[in-house]
């Protein structure tokens, strides 16, 4: 695992850490996921949590006051209740406050959104916090937000790419911002790279960012965030290495 933190851009605290796949070697989540099928989906979802809170509680994430973002696999989960069971376990077993635990998932794939719905809302009965990934990029969107309301939604890095000369991007995440303000849900931005960017969603009321302008994951560590810069702070010039995926 590496993990990546979410940071409130007005106190520079670290919100929570993001738990993200890695191969043995620090390979990218792409070479990882990639082999995994509908034989073995089950079986690598439930490593996955257990690797990422026993890692976690490792290097003392728990006793930092953040929170634990671990992404699960809405189709690896058969039923809710017997699935989290491993977690819970590997939680108790570790010392891993439960409160301190997100649980979010990426529409990247058709989804049966009555199950989907299932398996959040035991998730949310059973004191977990819920999120939903890579918003505005999946294939329910705004008809499960509709049917639920999940903790935290994090906007899809797209919508955040070039947001500072992009006018139709500003419109659209102000809007978003807004309903989900209405809705009484955590917005977070993900995928912003420059200072430029930054100062834009700051602008725009935004409290919860993450990306390379903050923190690049750490392999098996956590990354410290760099200084939140102010408003009237030059924007270098991005990185050509800035075509950034959550598989880099």
């Amino acid at each position: 695992m590496a993990f990546q933190p979410i940071v409130d851009v007005s106190t520079g605290e670290v919100f929570a850490h993001e738990a993200l796949v890695r191969g043995i070697g620090g390979e990218g989540a792409g070479s990882v996921l990639s082999t995994v099928s509908d034989h073995n989906r089950y079986v690598f979802d439930q490593q996955c949590r257990v690797k990422a809170i026993e890692l976690a509680t490792g290097l003392g994430l728990a006793q930092t006051g953040a929170r634990l973002s671990i992404n699960f696999m809405p189709n690896a989960v058969y039923e809710p209740r017997a699935c989290i069971r491993l977690t819970l376990a590997t939680a108790m077993r570790t010392g891993f406050p439960l409160d301190r635990l997100i649980f979010e998932f990426t529409e990247n794939e058709t989804l049966d959104t009555q199950h989907v719905l299932d398996i959040l809302r035991t998730y949310r009965a059973m004191g977990f916090k819920t999120a939903i990934d890579d918003f505005g990029a999946g294939f329910a969107g705004l008809n499960l937000l509709a049917k639920y309301q999940p903790d935290i939604v994090k906007l899809d890095m797209e919508l955040i790419r070039d947001i500072d000369r992009d006018r139709a991007k500003r419109t659209i995440v102000s809007h978003l911002l807004s309903m989900l303000k209405d809705l009484d849900i955590t917005a977070v931005c993900e995928g912003v790279e420059t200072h430029a960017e930054l100062t834009v969603l700051r602008d725009l009321g935004v409290d919860l960012v993450q990306g390379y302008a903050i923190a690049r994951p750490l392999f098996e560590g956590l990354a410290v965030p760099a200084p939140i810069p102010s408003a009237d702070t030059p924007s270098p010039r991005r990185s050509a290495h800035s075509a950034r995926r959550k598989s880099a």
